[in-house]
């Protein structure tokens, strides 16, 4: 499985919104499908690089 580097703050930040029995990868899942819907992502990259 490809691996991503994150910084231990940032790593702390995500940890204090998990649900109880909620993993890291289950959040980062659920924040991209709140953006996807909300259509903050676009077809030309990140909102405000397009």
């Amino acid at each position: 499985m490809p691996e991503i580097e994150l910084s231990a703050e940032l790593l702390e930040r995500i940890d204090s919104h998990l649900e109880e029995g909620e993993t890291r990868e289950e959040f980062i899942e659920e924040v991209l499908e709140i953006y996807e819907t909300e259509g903050a992502f676009s077809q030309e990259g990140p909102a405000g690089t397009g």
